[in-house]
């Protein structure tokens, strides 16, 4: 058999390098005959680079990488993938076969192990849904729609090559190819498309306050164009470029153009450096949490900022992008369309608004040619396929019409209905790509089976215009609770419950009933026509009805989506000390009461939060957004007004003392006025005095410091207005709460 599969694969690889395709070969079957006959595919053929991705090696000479680790390949290449799902302790890890299969390079082949029961119909959770098995439930009693759904497409696609258990030798004929699509004329000698060669034009172009956006799918060679751009600004003159990117492994192929386009420079580490006719010239790669500190060691202020070129923008936090939007006038992002760890659909939504309002002028160029495989490579297809990467909200049209002429329905769904209702299960989930930029193939698996889960939309004419994904949480048992508050036990999964808990210090938040909404979307056609809050609203209806205690939310700190929050009634229980990896913010928690005893324990529980938050932004939030600090005292209690206030503020207004003299009067002017007098200043003043008067820095974070003795004057002018505006507010001079005492109503 061995001489027999050596020939076939010759065979197979010689007509997918002369179609410059790649092909994907399923094999199910018992585990140990799996791996044997992975083996044999190994070593029965001449493989560059082979990648074997699975919980154990096959054999003494083979290594695996696990698939925790499947991102650490991003840049290589590979001819041969072997993605084993078979062997126990491991399964399908639906980001680790999206990373891999991008590193399959033309000509080569992944090899897909999967037990036998995915081509009966029936498989079964594998080890892989441990990260789905809260507590208390274990892995074998949850339901397992993703992998039946994986199975589906895979018994149905038509460009499949199948290794069934009962055959000896796999077929791997492939299916006659279509007619090949004509190459485009490229003009550019060191480009390979004509997409490629227009985005390496902007690049090489970039215009002060006009940031570009470049989106592709994967293997359009959008990390080149970078480093070709790169190169031939260096070689132009430019003294300085700086590069970021989530990992460092990601950006490889700038290198590799740079070492290709300039051999007299030399690599060292993260910066590339050559000697052109004008002198030195680096690249520097920095990660993207010390790309202000760069800055600023750099001096700080935008004439001193180099060009900045970001790989993969959508997965780097949205907080950063835009603190790069305001420092770096020559910009470009570069994002992967449909990616496995956040998407460019989901960014440029997001983005494009802010790009929209601080820098109007903005371009966006996008890679549709392949560069490392022809067009209608089936590799990428079946990809697409399994992890729905190609899912798209309802067309914008549609969903007009229909709610001019149809009422919106809500309903709760059914998840093993809609993991077979592919154009429902596309909708639903394009919403959710679209609304959260995060958004990844293991969310898909969350949604079709994380337990204790349910999952409510709103449809109108067929199509879902609104999504709420809520879980259920808390509930535990008075021991486990108090073991968790104490932080000796962490049950998997209950999220708010478990660090309302452990970082509140209430332990009977671990003991309420919790539905913690996870995500909630709106059809942009759909905005401002009441779905969202009909969606929260009966949410809270079917809690009430399932004696849960009180909704919450958790989410990245931002001021529009706390607006949002506070608006349905929700209360800030809970901030994160430090920034989420995922989000690049710092967690909030809110909440919702939903009866009488939960409503006092969640006030007390707010209560205790704002008592707590002046001493937290002095310490350890001394560097938190300006913008979110006003959002969280806005929800604060508003202190009363005394008699020294105004007259410590005329004082300091008038050039008496320092503000460390004046800062509780200050302070507390700030948030009385912030309630009574929002007009009074402006908002970017208004963030202006938070850092001064709460955090003990100058000015707030990231924002460029002008003179002291210019910040000086500046807060005596801002105190002598809070101190017009309070007198104006205030027909008795007095507050009349004055007279109960701090507090009092």
């Amino acid at each position: 058999m061995h001489d027999s599969l050596s020939a076939a694969l010759a065979a197979l690889r010689h007509t997918l390098t002369d179609r410059r395709h790649r092909g994907l070969l399923w094999a199910d079957g018992e585990a140990a005959m799996l791996r044997e006959r992975a083996l044999s595919v190994w070593r029965g053929g001449t493989w560059q680079a082979p990648l074997w991705l699975g919980p154990a090696s096959p054999a003494d000479d083979l290594p695996a990488l696990p698939a925790a680790k499947a991102r650490t390949r991003l840049g290589g290449e590979h001819d041969l993938v072997v993605v084993d799902a078979a062997t126990p302790g491991g399964g399908f890890d639906p980001e680790a076969f999206g990373a891999v299969a991008g590193t399959v390079r033309a000509g080569g082949l992944l090899l897909l192990l999967t037990p036998a029961d995915w081509r009966i119909g029936t498989p079964r959770p594998d080890a892989d849904y441990a990260r789905l098995a809260s507590w208390p439930h274990a892995v074998d009693s949850l339901s397992a729609h993703t992998l039946a759904r994986l199975a589906r497409c895979l018994r149905t696609a038509d460009t499949l090559l199948h290794w069934p258990a009962e055959a000896e030798r796999p077929d791997l004929t492939l299916p006659a190819a279509g007619e090949a699509a004509a190459p485009s004329s490229v003009t550019d000698p060191d480009c390979l498309s004509a997409d490629q060669a227009e985005a390496v034009r902007r690049l090489s172009r970039l215009r002060r306050r006009r940031p570009l956006v470049i989106s592709a799918d994967r293997g359009r060679g959008k990390s080149a164009a970078l480093g070709i751009a790169a190169a031939r600004r260096l070689a132009g003159g430019e003294r300085e470029l700086w590069l970021t990117a989530p990992r460092p492994g990601a950006v490889e192929p700038v290198f590799e153009r740079l070492a290709a386009l300039l051999p007299g420079g030399r690599r060292e580490a993260n910066v590339f450096v050559v000697t052109t006719g004008q002198g030195p010239a680096r690249l520097r790669f920095l990660p993207p949490d010390g790309v202000m500190a760069a800055l600023a060691e750099a001096g700080g202020e935008p004439s001193a900022a180099p060009t900045l070129l970001v790989d993969e923008a959508a997965a780097i936090p949205a907080p950063l992008l835009g603190r790069w939007l305001a420092a770096f006038p020559r910009l470009a992002f570069a994002t992967t369309v449909h990616g496995y760890e956040g998407t460019g659909r989901g960014f440029a939504v997001r983005f494009r608004e802010r790009l929209a309002r601080e820098t109007p002028d903005w371009r966006a160029c996008r890679l549709a040619t392949p560069v490392r495989w022809a067009l209608g490579d089936p590799l990428e297809a079946l990809t697409r396929e399994l992890l729905l990467l190609d899912a798209e909200p309802a067309d914008d049209d549609r969903v007009t019409a229909a709610l001019a002429t149809e009422p919106v329905q809500l309903a709760e769904l059914d998840r093993a209905a809609l993991a077979r209702d592919t154009p429902a299960l596309t909708e639903l989930f394009g919403l959710l790509v679209q609304a959260h930029y995060r958004t990844t193939p293991g969310d898909l698996r969350q949604l079709l089976d994380a337990p204790d889960t349910r999952l409510l939309a709103a449809r109108v004419g067929g199509h879902c215009v609104g999504v709420c994904l809520v879980q259920a949480e808390g509930g535990l048992p008075a021991d486990l609770a108090a073991a968790v508050h104490r932080g000796e036990r962490r049950p998997r999964g209950h999220l708010l419950a478990q660090s309302l808990a452990v970082h509140g210090g209430w332990r009977e938040a671990a003991e309420s009933r919790w539905w913690r909404i996870q995500r909630i979307a709106v059809h942009p056609a759909a905005r401002r026509r009441g779905v969202g809050s009909r969606l929260l609203a009966a949410v809270a209806e079917r809690a009430c009805g399932a004696g849960i205690d009180a909704l919450g939310a958790s989410f990245g700190g931002e001021p529009g989506l706390l607006a949002f929050w506070r608006s349905r009634g929700y209360a800030t229980l809970r901030l994160g000390l430090s920034r989420e990896a995922s989000s690049g913010e710092h967690a909030v928690m809110m909440g919702l009461p939903l009866h009488a005893d939960a409503r006092r324990r969640l006030t007390d529980w707010q209560a205790e939060f704002h008592e707590l938050l002046p001493t937290l932004l002095a310490a350890e939030l001394d560097e938190l957004d300006a913008a979110l600090i006003v959002a969280l005292l806005d929800e604060a209690p508003v202190p009363p007004l005394d008699t020294a206030t105004p007259a410590r503020l005329a004082w300091f207004a008038a050039g008496g003392g320092e503000l460390a003299l004046a800062r509780p009067w200050l302070a507390r002017a700030w948030r009385i006025a912030r309630h009574r007098a929002p007009s009074a200043l402006d908002e970017a003043e208004w963030q202006a005095l938070s850092a001064p008067l709460f955090q003990g820095r100058e000015v707030p974070a990231g924002w460029t410091a002008a003179g002291r003795k210019a910040r000086l004057r500046h807060w005596r002018e801002l105190a002598g207005r809070l101190q017009a505006a309070l007198e104006t507010t205030r027909p008795d001079k007095l507050d009349a709460r004055q007279a109960g005492g701090i507090g009092s109503p």
